[in-house]
């Protein structure tokens, strides 16, 4: 028998929602990392000019949107072993992640391991495939039951990077319980502190990381936060072609298929980095705003060294937090929306608009 899915959580944020609406300057939302910044030109042109889409699209892909990931992989993350048979693109990550153990044919009495500070649908997935959820950063936690492993580097919502020691330890662990390992990368081009700002952020397709074989290894990537894509549900996985074959021959049966104009677009959110590079610059600038004003208001700021978000605590209760944020026109995300161990944790986004960043600082300050 299935385990029945929780509520959804933003649910409860209703009410501080609607205090927040009540500042007379109006609300100022940092709790959903939804972007806020226009499409860039170079993607809508490519999405409009490809609208004559009389047939079924491929659920593979085409071969030109296959290479522009195999060529972006090559370019931007330092994997130059992947084929396009290593790549598949997906309609968001987020139904990835939901249905990944449904796909690997997952179910009761199988273990998926995931962070401790973890976007909540890991453990949703868990729930739909009907295994159970272990939230775990240590390799020698994960039980012989463990069947699929997630990682999250940066981090939703802490931030965290993980270095190319605990990625390789990871999938080494997880080789040793003939489980796959996924690692969710969609904030790699966003990195800010030492080493993070200067360096690439590494993926576990790295060769150090991998070791020469892509078995049972998958890399998951959006395009949501890099390109303000996220209205297009454009996303891809990379690695391990076996593995990537099971979850095609699923999704064709299902209909699972990324609509041709899209995949038109991709390909040219791919080619170009100009505008990654000038989205980049705009959260930078959001970041040096935000982050000075939380810590003079009592917050510390943990992990945070890359990706959209700011970790932070004023040791109390999340709650209070929200509501003492909610009094001034802010809202934050709870920590425990995140994990049982974050009691005392909120996300703040950086994603709202220069304007209400700005304004947000100003009310911290105050």
């Amino acid at each position: 028998m299935l385990k029945p899915l929780p509520d959804y959580p933003w649910d409860q944020m209703v009410p501080f929602a609607e205090r927040a609406r009540a500042h007379a300057d109006g609300i100022v939302d940092l709790s959903i990392g939804s972007p806020a910044d226009a499409t860039p030109e170079v993607i809508r042109r490519a999405l409009a000019e490809a609208t004559d889409a009389h047939a079924y699209p491929q659920t593979a892909g085409t071969p030109e949107l296959r290479r522009a990931i195999v060529s972006w992989y090559a370019r931007r993350r330092s994997v130059t072993t992947l084929t396009e048979r290593n790549v598949l693109p997906t309609i968001g990550s987020k139904e990835l992640v939901a249905l990944m153990p449904f796909m690997l044919g997952l179910g009761e009495g199988d273990t998926i391991v995931h962070p401790r500070a973890a976007y909540p649908t890991y453990a949703i997935g868990a729930a739909i495939a009907g295994a159970n959820a272990l939230a775990s950063d240590d390799p020698l936690e994960w039980p012989d039951t463990t069947r699929l492993v997630w990682l999250n580097s940066p981090g939703n919502p802490d931030g965290r990077v993980l270095s190319v020691a605990e990625l390789r330890a990871a999938v080494q662990r997880a080789r040793e319980l003939d489980a796959v390992i996924v690692s969710d990368e969609c904030y790699a081009e966003l990195g800010w502190d030492a080493p993070w700002d200067t360096e690439p952020i590494p993926s576990i397709l790295d060769p150090r990381v991998i070791e020469g074989s892509l078995t049972n290894v998958i890399a998951i990537y959006s395009l949501s936060k890099q390109s303000n894509m996220a209205g297009y549900r454009a996303a891809f996985a990379a690695g391990d072609a076996d593995v990537l074959a099971r979850l095609l021959t699923v999704r064709k049966h299902a209909g699972l298929m990324l609509p041709a104009p899209l995949q038109s677009a991709m390909i040219a959110a791919l080619g170009d980095d100009e505008h990654v590079s000038v989205q980049r610059e705009r959260y930078r600038s959001r970041r040096r705003v935000l982050l000075p004003a939380l810590e003079l208001a009592g917050f510390r700021i943990d992990h945070s060294e890359a990706g959209l978000y700011l970790w932070a605590s004023e040791g109390r209760n999340a709650w209070e937090s929200v509501a003492r944020l909610a009094d001034l026109g802010i809202l934050a995300g709870p920590g425990p929306f995140y994990g049982d161990f974050f009691s005392e944790h909120v996300r703040f986004s950086l994603t709202a608009p220069d304007e209400r960043i700005a304004a947000a600082a100003a009310r911290l300050r105050e």
